[in-house]
């Protein structure tokens, strides 16, 4: 890559001009008139050249879904977002459209990787996994991919709701299908022997329990093993909500990073989600572990849960990465749009204007966490030799760096995504001048226009069918929120 001007990390203060040689994937070099004899060059001369960022957590099955809901709490969207269903496992070929759509835009993004944390309604098949693992590794992306996949009956999940539900309303969600122990690790087994190091070593797993209470004792057990044995991430939403904080409270008699730390599953290989209702003893008990947090802005702004004490989690040195959720609760996978709202939303929680992040602490969340939560063997977030060949190309005549007087500042505030030029992914160019070079867009967008019409007829079947059930969610919901749980992480209560 020659004449770019280089953001080589977060920690970086300004733009360096110099070349980038790459070769078998991996940074070999960085300097001023770098030569390689049979080398491909990619002229970004006066170009911005940073990481490829890293998407640190998604669920690529809510790629076709967004704009379908309006804002719900998180117990009132999953209704929609996971409905309960009888039907039998998902089929392949719209899995690989759906994962290819959200791997074009990202790709499209300067997202070079992605945590992808994948459910299936109802049951997981090793040819879904198939699809999503096939897909990513098609379109030139380094992908994680974990199965979260709850095991437990649905009511048992949420507290008060056993006791809301009418009878009828209960027999009919034990007779559903779910997932087992047993099924779910035989799924792992085919997830990591197919595809783990798969795509020279693009493709990665990781395993997720979805969150602690929607899982078994012996399963976390399980899956703690298997990612202590494999050194694989393990996935786990704890605390987005209120409501599990009163579940917490309710079923377990603590907190549930009480109860995850009580199990013995918290270690420097666990992603906590959101971890949103957490309070002082549980940021403590994050950081002695040395789990990663993953921040997801928007989604907890879309979907009402509340704003995370990010001051609290850095304070105690509780390490930090970003994501966009899904496209059905961020609506997009725009990890720019994250980045600022990280970089904003913040604000609201304290009038301490010194407490409020500054911009190389979330570009440190996006690079060096998303680094630190996927684990592998070549590290990412940085321009730097021995790291990967992973880099986003943006325009430095865009309208976000006119003028440009600082650089950290104006990706965090003003960058949309829109200056990005190329994208680099192992050293291979898979977003050139603004085109995906290795998936037909055009035959991609005609698949998904030919399928738009039955994806709206399920949409409006699902707001219909959700709805014998929704006022007893409501009820819980509200139930909960009444609690006094001696802290508020909403604005202005």
């Amino acid at each position: 890559m020659r004449g770019g001007r280089l953001l080589a990390s977060a920690a970086s203060e300004a733009l360096v001009s110099a070349d980038i040689l790459i070769q078998g994937g991996i940074i070999t070099e960085i300097g001023p008139n770098l030569v390689s004899s049979g080398a491909e060059i990619l002229d970004v001369e006066g170009d911005i050249v940073l990481p490829g960022l890293v998407n640190a957590h998604l669920h690529s099955p809510g790629n076709l879904m967004r704009g379908t809901l309006d804002g719900l709490p998180l117990e009132v969207f999953m209704l929609y977002e996971v409905p309960q269903t009888d039907g039998g496992t998902e089929d392949p070929a719209l899995v690989r459209l759906r994962t290819l759509l959200g791997a074009a835009e990202m790709l499209k993004l300067g997202i070079t990787s992605v945590a992808d944390d994948a459910f299936f309604v109802p049951l997981a098949s090793t040819e879904a996994i198939d699809a999503i693992c096939g897909a990513y590794a098609e379109s030139g992306m380094r992908a994680t991919v974990g199965l979260d996949q709850p095991i437990v009956v649905e009511y048992e999940k949420y507290p008060f709701l056993e006791d809301l539900l009418p009878a009828p309303l209960k027999a009919r969600m034990d007779a559903l299908p779910r997932e087992t122990a047993e099924g779910m690790l035989a799924h792992y087994d085919h997830l990591i022997t197919r595809w783990h190091g798969a795509a020279e070593g693009r493709i990665g797993a990781a395993v997720s329990c979805s969150a602690p209470q929607r899982a078994t004792p012996t399963y976390l057990a399980a899956l703690s093993s298997l990612s202590k044995t494999h050194d694989l991430p393990f996935f786990c939403h704890i605390l987005e909500t209120k409501l599990q904080r009163v579940l917490g409270e309710e079923k377990y008699g603590r907190s549930l990073v009480r109860y995850a730390d009580d199990l013995g599953i918290l270690d420097e290989r666990m992603q906590v989600i959101h971890a949103i209702w957490v309070d002082e003893e549980d940021i403590a008990i994050l950081a002695r572990t040395g789990v990663t947090v993953a921040h997801n802005p928007v989604c907890n702004m879309r979907l009402g849960s509340g704003v995370m004490p990010f001051r609290a989690h850095r304070d105690a040195g509780v390490p930090l990465c970003l994501g966009t959720d899904e496209a059905v609760s961020d609506d997009s996978h725009n990890l720019w749009g994250a980045i600022k709202a990280a970089g904003i939303v913040h604000a609201l929680a304290t009038p301490d204007f010194d407490r409020w992040p500054k911009a190389e602490e979330i570009l440190s969340a996006v690079w060096d966490g998303g680094n630190r939560v996927l684990r592998r063997k070549a590290p990412l977030g940085r321009i730097a030799p021995g790291h990967a060949g992973d880099l986003a190309i943006l325009d430095a005549n865009a309208a976000g760096f006119r003028p440009l007087h600082d650089i950290r500042r104006q990706l965090v505030l003003c960058e949309s995504g829109s200056s990005v030029r190329h994208t680099v992914v192992a050293g291979e160019v898979v977003v050139r001048d603004r085109r995906l070079t290795t998936i037909d867009e055009t035959v991609l967008l005609a698949d998904l226009r030919a399928i738009e019409p039955k994806l709206r007829a399920q949409a409006a079947a699902l707001r219909e069918s959700a709805a014998e059930v929704e006022p007893y969610y409501r009820e819980m919901v509200a139930m909960a929120a009444a609690r006094d749980v001696g802290f508020t992480r909403w604005v202005g209560r």
